[in-house]
C-alpha cells in the first residue's frame, strides 16, 4: 500500500474513534455482520455498517436494481439499473472501505436454504433482517436465536411518511403496525416473546396502485426517500452500539 493510500486508510474512521476509542474500532473491524435484504432499509444499514468500520459483511439479496428503486435505495443509480443489488452495494462499499471483506450473495433466504447461509463453523457477530416475506423473517429469527446470534428486524416502512415516528424497541412493545402484529403472533406461537425491532406506529396510507404486484403479493407498497433510510440507519446504529457494548463487556472480563 502506498504512503498516500495508507494515510487515507488511517483517517477513514478517525471521527468514529473520537467517540468510542481505538479498541472499540478495532473490535468492529474484526466483526462479521450478515445483512438479508438490500432495499430501501437494508442498503442504508449496509452503508452505515461499512462507514462504521465493520470489517466483514455478507450481503444477501435476490433482486436486481430497477428504475422504481431510484427514489430510495442507495445502490440505485441509472448506471446500476439491471445489476444485482448485491453487486451494486458491494461496489459502493468497496469504494468506501477497500479493506472490508465483502461476500455478496445473490439469493433468497428461506427455510429450505437456511444452511447455505449458516454453514457449520461460520460465526456471525450480528444478523440484520431487512427482508419482506413473513415466512422468511420467522425462520431467520428462529435460526438466529437457536444459534445465539443477535438479530435486529425491520418491520413495515411502506406507505408511511413520518420518519420521526420510527423507533427502536422490543417486539413486545410494538403497536399500530400490521406487520408487527403478525410477527408478534407468529413468533409467540414459536415461543419467541422478545426480539429487537425497528418499527413505526404511523397509520399506513392507502396508496394508488401504479404497477402490478409480483407473484404472492396483493399490492405494491408506496415508499419515499426518507422513512426506509431512517429505519436502516437506526438498525445500523443499533448493531454498532451493541457490538461496542459487547467489546466493553469482554474487556471488563479480561484479566489484563
Amino acid at each position: 500500500m502506498s504512503p498516500c493510500c495508507k494515510s487515507v486508510m488511517d483517517e477513514i474512521f478517525l471521527r468514529n474513534e473520537m467517540l468510542w476509542g481505538a479498541q472499540a474500532q478495532h473490535f468492529l473491524s474484526m466483526s462479521h455482520v450478515i445483512i438479508f435484504g438490500l432495499g430501501g432499509v437494508g442498503s442504508y444499514t449496509a452503508e452505515c455498517l461499512a462507514r462504521s468500520g465493520i470489517g466483514e459483511l455478507t450481503l444477501v439479496d435476490s433482486d436486481v436494481v430497477s428504475p422504481s428503486n431510484l427514489n430510495r435505495q442507495l445502490e440505485a443509480l441509472h448506471s446500476t439499473v439491471g445489476l444485482p443489488k448485491v453487486e451494486a452495494v458491494a461496489a459502493r462499499l468497496r469504494d468506501i472501505n477497500p479493506a472490508a471483506v465483502l461476500h455478496p450473495v445473490y439469493g433468497l433466504y428461506d427455510g429450505a436454504h437456511r444452511e447455505e447461509f449458516f454453514p457449520s463453523g461460520c460465526r456471525y457477530s450480528y444478523v440484520v433482517d431487512a427482508i419482506d416475506l413473513v415466512s422468511c423473517k420467522i425462520d431467520l429469527c428462529q435460526t438466529a436465536q437457536a444459534r445465539g446470534i443477535p438479530l435486529i428486524m425491520a418491520l413495515g416502512t411502506g406507505n408511511k411518511l413520518d420518519p420521526a415516528q420510527l423507533r427502536l424497541c422490543d417486539l413486545s412493545q410494538t403497536y399500530g403496525c400490521p406487520l408487527a402484529r403478525v410477527m408478534r403472533k407468529e413468533l409467540r406461537q414459536r415461543g419467541i416473546l422478545h426480539q429487537k425491532v425497528v418499527f413505526s406506529p404511523e397509520e399506513p396510507i392507502a396508496p394508488l396502485q401504479k404497477e402490478a404486484p409480483p407473484p404472492g403479493r396483493r399490492s405494491v407498497p408506496a415508499s419515499n426517500p426518507w422513512v426506509p433510510a431512517v429505519a436502516g440507519l437506526l438498525m445500523g446504529s443499533a448493531v454498532v452500539r451493541d457490538l461496542i457494548d459487547l467489546q466493553k463487556r469482554e474487556k471488563g472480563k479480561s484479566p489484563c
